[in-house]
């Protein structure tokens, strides 16, 4: 047995998919691993500082190692990243060590004839990182002389500099190398090209030439084709890589999350009860002279994420809207829904209209207190004399004079706004464009309401104090048409905490759902088809999605929160950190062959699931079309037992694939691993 030194690139600085999947994967490694389990990354004084407890290092190797870059001028701090599972980091300080730039551009250049423009920061900070990386391998492994291996797992192509230094200085380590969205696939995207239907047609270094990252591209190229596996985290990154790498991937290592499961089966209900009520105390301030609909019929509808209008589905997402409210108004449904964006945009402060709304509602409820306080003590006295008090004397005129005040007080002339700030592009933004283009402008006939909050939600918000959890939790349903999502951690966010949520065939969520649960839409997943359908026929599927959701009955969203909850479990780095367990077992038996043979390696089988239909839900004619998220009534008789039904899930969960060991032949050839 060999203890195994597992290094991995990181930033603590950043926000996002990457930094969410390396910060919460860091318990299940750090079990596997223990003390041999260190994270790398970039130094910035003020998170080191806040995030990180500093320490000594274990282990004298490491400990040499890095005093022999501080020796020759460079600075590097070691400690325990403040997470869960407290992993070790070693940080290395880029502005220190930017005196040798040119020398490692030179040495760059040398090793694989790719050169970095003076101007490009980051590109430069990439080179400054991975050259400070590789020249740690080597001291670390001159240190070790073999005994024990070193794997090194990099992340995207900002710390793949590291991997094609080390390599082609022939350090010896073995190598993993993680794309979680190709540099380019990005960029097209952005771009509004029809990027899956021409992925075979794109002249690669024409594109990133004309985008001016063709050094980048070179730079994450090179990562790709070093690395001894090269994985990436969903099946519709795998094509993408594919054809814009011109690598197919060895191992798919699916996104999870640490999924925090209740001890009680009713609590995130009442979770979502609770943090429901936050949300609508917002809605009555910022509906304040426009409430004239019932807010217990009102549904919450929310996109979150980076600004990419297209990307993230926006576009989709608004033209559905329009056609829901269409379907809404025509049959005269009593259903309102109220949609938040949540996508920061550029801004100068809150809006006085949002503000105002607040602070009038604040108005009426301390006015609606403080006449029950007089309307409860005179009824008291009342009661205590043994007399049924005459209402019409309960209250004095001064009572009647401060609520017809309250009352003048919540008139407006105007639409409540749907923005909550101040935009600084108002006339070129491209949701509050398309807002006018619809004409979804908040009226009293619009049975679909919206409000666009960008900025990230925070608690300490004067006008909606609520962490994001929170206010995922008090939601119906999140919406994330995306066309370009290589994982997508918001309906798996929405998932994990028992929302339904909206996706696409174009996401990796959506197609790791559709791979592992037989009706993806009775547990809550609505998968739109974005792939093989035109973008008309995309929007009409999502409308068609929402608008069936408004119809079902409380009861009904109850049940299919359970359900989506119950999906948990495939989410949980407990069971698919088993992915990346292999990446590294097949990236020794490639670098080491003579030590490590994958079937000499004991690797436990990756079990994954399959989930039926839901018990309750009465068989279709065909169950491969759940296109429409359709619930019978017979959901709303006494016959449905939650507990039953989610023990018939335990029960139905079978193992579709097993990872086993790597194909005999040419070793280097992608492994086929059923997900």
């Amino acid at each position: 047995m060999f203890i195994v030194h597992k290094l991995k690139c990181f930033s603590i600085h950043q926000i996002g998919g990457i930094y969410t999947v390396i910060q919460t994967k860091a318990k299940i490694t750090v079990d596997e691993w223990g003390e041999n389990y260190i994270m790398m990354g970039p130094y910035y004084e003020h998170n080191f500082k806040t995030q990180v407890e500093k320490c000594e290092p274990p282990n004298q190797a490491i400990k040499a190692a890095m005093d022999s870059l501080i020796n020759n001028g460079c600075q590097v701090h070691f400690g325990r990243w403040l997470i869960e599972g407290s992993p070790y980091v070693i940080l290395f300080d880029i502005g220190a060590a930017a005196w040798n730039l040119d020398r490692w551009k030179g040495d760059l250049w040398n090793a694989c004839s790719i050169g970095l423009p003076y101007h490009d920061r980051e590109a430069n900070d990439s080179l400054i990182f991975g050259s400070l990386v590789a020249w740690f391998f080597k001291e670390l492994t001159d240190q070790l002389q073999d005994k024990p291996n070193v794997i090194a797992h990099f992340h995207e192509w900002q710390a793949g500099t590291g991997l094609v230094l080390s390599r082609s200085r022939k350090i010896p380590l073995a190598t993993v190398f993680t794309t979680h969205a190709t540099l380019l696939g990005r960029y097209l995207c952005a771009g509004n090209a029809d990027f899956y239907n021409n992925l075979d047609k794109f002249n690669i270094d024409q594109e990133a030439g004309e985008r001016q990252i063709y050094h980048r591209y070179c730079l994450e190229r090179a990562a790709v084709h070093c690395a001894h596996v090269f994985t990436t985290v969903s099946q519709i990154t795998a094509v993408e890589a594919n054809h814009m790498l011109h690598r197919q991937p060895d191992v798919v290592t699916p996104n999870g999350l640490n999924v925090r499961k209740f001890s009680a089966m009713h609590e995130f209900q009442n979770l979502h009860s609770m943090n429901k009520a936050k949300i609508q105390e917002f809605v009555r301030g910022h509906f304040y002279g426009h409430l004239d609909f019932n807010l217990e019929k009102t549904l919450f509808f929310f996109i979150a994420g980076r600004y990419e209008f297209s990307n993230k589905g926006a576009d989709l997402f608004l033209e559905s809207l329009s056609r829901l409210n269409y379907l809404l108004r025509v049959h005269k449904s009593d259903v309102t829904v109220v949609v938040f964006f949540i996508m920061p945009a550029k801004t100068n402060n809150f809006n006085v209209e949002s503000l105002k709304g607040q602070a009038v509602r604040k108005q009426l409820w301390d006015t609606a207190q403080s006449v029950k306080e007089k309307f409860g003590k005179r009824l008291y006295e009342s009661l205590l004399r043994g007399e049924i008090p005459d209402m019409s004397k309960i209250l004095d005129r001064d009572d009647f004079t401060i609520m017809k005040r309250a009352i003048y007080a919540t008139q407006r002339h105007s639409f409540p706004p749907v923005t909550t700030h101040n935009m600084l592009d108002d006339s070129t933004d491209p949701i509050l464009s398309n807002i006018r283009r619809i004409g979804l402008f908040n009226g009293r006939n619009d049975r679909v309401k919206i409000v666009f909050h960008p900025e990230f939600l925070s608690s300490t918000s004067p006008l909606l104090p609520m962490d994001y959890e929170e206010f995922v939790r008090g939601c119906h349903l999140g919406v994330f048409p995306s066309y370009y999502e290589p994982w997508g951690y918001t309906p798996g966010e929405c998932t994990v905490m028992g929302i339904p949520s909206v996706t696409t065939n174009l996401s990796g969520f959506g197609c790791f759902m559709e791979e592992h649960v037989s009706d993806p839409s009775e547990y809550g997943i609505y998968i739109v088809d974005r792939r093989f359908r035109s973008a008309d026929e995309s929007c009409s599927q999502l409308t068609q999605f929402m608008f069936s959701f408004c119809q079902q009955s409380r009861r009904q969203r109850i049940i299919q929160r359970n359900r989506t909850e119950r999906l948990s479990d495939l989410l949980d780095w407990r069971y698919l950190g088993r992915f990346y367990m292999h990446a590294r077992h097949l990236a020794l038996s490639r670098s080491f062959p003579g030590k490590f043979k994958m079937d000499h390696l004991n690797l436990a089988p990756t079990q994954g699931f399959r989930y039926p239909r839901p018990a309750s839900v009465p068989p279709s004619p065909s169950a491969s079309l759940h296109s429409t998220p359709h619930h019978s009534d017979e959901e709303d008789d006494d016959t449905y037992d939650e507990e039953e039904e989610a023990e018939r899930d335990r029960q139905n969960i079978k193992a579709p694939f097993t990872l086993g060991a790597e194909p005999e032949g040419k070793s280097k050839q992608p492994l086929e691993n059923g997900n």
